[in-house]
């Protein structure tokens, strides 16, 4: 039962070298009780949906990391068990890689199946995640969708500014720059390329009206073509929270993780 009910792919693959992707992916469907006509199609459908079909009658000791990594994701995501574990699936693969996974995974999570994925890819987590979580120092510090996190625990504001091109735009460039500063003293400029200058402004307090109603008085002030104001990234979010990551405190008799996943354990009626 319990083989039939979670899918695991672990951070670091635990492949036999000896047998192929293929043969692999069989003895698992085994393991799992599933049909041998549904498992060899399951198989071939995973192959092909994650991007390596092509290699799927080679030996595992012929991979690549990066294909190593999608027959585990394979073998995690083979059998429709509803409760699935992701340890950085996408590690070592190329972008287009990524996007297959993710794919696949956002495909998986369709149809009802829960996806528990840890990920040092900020790209990924805002990808895929519906609710998301901080680990540090083994402890969980937030839970919550990607909006509440950035509502609770983001500082400050990234304010892109486009000068309109012309002989003058040196001028602008410089006039927005003192503007900014002067209306908010928290500011500070991280980049200028061409006209289009990045502002951080870390004053959580400053509200989304008062960011606005600043930055339409510069678009009628000054030459510019356009401007446009975000909260902080949910990797600044992640920053913030690591910046704790070596101060050590004792962890409870009982931690968050362990209760929760004893919840799912009774959820999904396992001993």
């Amino acid at each position: 039962m319990r083989n039939k009910c979670v899918g695991y792919c672990p951070q670091f693959d635990g492949l036999l070298d000896n047998l192929t992707g293929r043969e692999t992916l069989r003895i698992y469907c085994l393991l799992r009780g599933i049909p041998a006509q549904v498992g060899k199609e399951s198989a071939i459908q995973l192959a092909r949906s994650l991007g390596f079909l092509k290699h799927f009658d080679k030996m595992v000791r012929e991979y690549s990391g990066g294909t190593k990594r999608k027959l585990s994701t394979a073998l995690a995501l083979l059998g429709d068990a509803p409760l699935v574990y992701l340890d950085e699936p996408t590690t070592g693969m190329d972008p287009a890689s990524k996007r297959l996974v993710w794919s696949c995974v956002s495909e998986a999570a369709a149809q009802g199946r829960s996806v528990v994925l840890t990920s040092h890819s900020m790209e990924e987590c805002e990808a895929l995640c519906t609710r998301l979580t901080v680990m540090v120092n083994g402890r969980l510090n937030c839970l919550g969708t990607l909006q509440h996190l950035k509502n609770k625990f983001s500082q400050g504001y990234t304010v892109v500014v486009k000068c309109k091109p012309g002989a003058e735009r040196d001028v602008t460039v410089d006039a927005v720059n003192a503007y900014i500063k002067a209306n908010f003293h928290d500011s500070r400029l991280i980049d200028t390329y061409l006209g289009i200058c990045t502002y951080y402004v870390s004053d959580a307090d400053v509200a989304w009206w008062q960011m606005f109603d600043v930055m339409e008085r510069a678009k009628s002030k000054f030459a510019v073509d356009d401007y446009s104001v975000t909260q902080t990234t949910l990797e600044q979010v992640f920053l913030q929270f690591t910046k704790h990551q070596g101060q050590r405190e004792p962890l409870p008799k009982r931690s968050f993780t362990q209760d929760m996943l004893i919840k799912i354990k009774k959820q999904l009626h396992i001993d």
